[in-house]
């Protein structure tokens, strides 16, 4: 069975697709390689075998090009949407750049797959769509704030569009809000590679570790939390791959309760900045070079998500701790010396 995986040579995208093969689908991917890079394509091969594995470099904003990309691929029977920008600080410099990239390429997608008998949808989304929660853990029932971010608010938009699109047609959807991905595949042959200089926690903390950065920046240590710094809930990406291929069969086998349905996918345990670093220093041994900086504008303080729905309705629950974890991006770090920056 094929299914189309949108982003699927970044870093939540690439391990969905391992799994994805090994539960015995056809991934077809979709990525323009803005924030990833084609090596991951032989990553993955290197993993699950030299097989056909389909990839088009399209940008999802070029309207005739999606079009012509589903007129090709006639068989696809569900979509995986990872495809986004995704970096708080940056959309809040550049927020027209988000809401363009986010949003156009959901609705050339949706668009297309409307149009299609059948078509199940995945959607990436995000714990940033609660903003600055006021009671936690958060459940899938609390209230989404206003986002703090642009990147926020493109989520929330998101959501608004499928669930809309969804009363209108017959579209039926999971929306995964997922909380804070880290880790890599144990294997080392693929993980968390950005381009540039890394915009989340753990690629920054491996890359100054190995010799790639400097310094590590600490966003903020006078947050209301036990230690100052921002408290997430970190979950290890394997356990996040799992989780949409999940999602994905609850779809296929017409398990659904209703048309759009959420799920916020964790740990349901919160860690703050400070902790990964000193978890990291005493699993890997390595000596973390690091000071305490403003905060970075678009953070929240704290965000940790109450599991029990995925948990109970899904079948699925987060196996791997924040070690592993930790270790896994540390081995992939590793197995990458050469991609200096």
């Amino acid at each position: 069975m094929q299914i189309l995986v949108t982003g699927g040579l970044g870093f939540i995208g690439s391990h969905t697709v391992v799994e994805l093969i090994h539960r015995g689908y056809q991934p077809v991917i979709i990525d323009n390689l803005s924030n990833s890079n084609i090596e991951v394509l032989q990553g993955i091969k290197n993993i699950v075998g030299e097989i056909d594995l389909p990839f088009e470099q399209i940008d999802l904003k070029d309207k005739l090009a999606v079009t012509n990309f589903f007129n090709t691929y006639t068989d696809i029977k569900g979509v995986i949407h990872f495809a986004a920008s995704k970096a708080v600080g940056e959309s809040v410099q550049n927020p027209l750049m988000y809401y363009d990239n986010n949003l156009t390429s959901l609705i050339y997608i949706l668009q297309n797959i409307v149009s299609k008998k059948d078509m199940k949808f995945i959607f990436s989304s995000s714990c940033t769509v609660y903003g600055q929660a006021e009671v936690m853990p958060i459940t899938e029932i609390s209230p989404r704030q206003k986002p703090v971010s642009p990147y926020g608010n493109t989520k929330t938009i998101a959501e608004d569009i499928i669930n809309d699109t969804a009363m209108a047609t017959d579209l039926q959807a999971i929306l995964l809000r997922y909380f804070n991905p880290i880790g890599a595949h144990s294997s080392a042959e693929i993980g968390e590679l950005p381009l540039g200089v890394p915009q989340n926690l753990v690629p920054f903390i491996t890359q100054t570790a190995i010799g790639i950065r400097e310094e590590l920046s600490v966003f903020g240590n006078d947050y209301p939390t036990p230690d100052g710094t921002c408290v997430r809930d970190y979950i290890h990406v394997m356990d996040l791959a799992e989780a949409h291929v999940v999602a994905l069969e609850r779809l296929l086998n017409k398990k659904v309760s209703q048309k759009v349905e959420v799920f916020n996918v964790g740990t349901g345990k919160g860690t703050s900045v400070l902790e990964i670093i000193q978890t990291f220093e005493k699993i890997t041994g390595q000596k973390l070079n690091y000071k305490y900086a403003a905060r970075r504008e678009g953070d929240t303080a704290i965000a940790y998500a109450d599991t029990t729905k995925v948990n109970e309705t899904l079948g699925w629950k987060a196996t791997r701790t924040l070690e592993e974890a930790l270790s896994s991006a540390w081995n992939w770090q590793e197995n990458q010396k050469q991609h200096t920056i």
